[in-house]
């Protein structure tokens, strides 16, 4: 894992933290997060339902709620805080991500900082 020792890759916000395991209530492991490429600003945000860690994922427990990162999301999503967040019109997680440099107009895609560029 991308990260500073001592400290989770990723944060829930209270809100977060009830609505994973509502979703591990129904037996699941927990909740998987990812990135892949997609949308037009360049990559998206995944989540499924995690039944087991598979190898080379970063679990993060907080509070009895368990997210598990993908290997290849983890160094996109060090630093992100994850809120949820239910309105009259739509709910969901909510990703406050520090690495992103850019998102499309719908807010379904995001663009990361360069590595390279650090």
């Amino acid at each position: 894992m991308f990260g500073i020792p001592g400290k989770p890759p990723v944060t829930l916000t209270p809100a977060a933290v009830a609505q994973v395991r509502r979703l591990m209530e129904g037996g699941h492991f927990g909740l998987r997060i990812g990135v892949r490429k997609g949308g037009c600003a360049g990559m998206e945000y995944t989540m499924e339902h995690a039944d087991a860690a598979a190898p080379g994922d970063e679990v993060v427990e907080q509070d009895g709620a368990r997210v598990l990162i993908a290997p290849m999301a983890q160094m996109f999503l060090f630093g992100t805080r994850i809120d949820y967040r239910s309105s009259l019109l739509e709910s969901g997680f909510v990703f406050e991500n520090p690495n992103v440099v850019d998102s499309c107009g719908c807010g379904e895609s995001v663009r990361f900082a360069d590595p390279a560029q650090g």
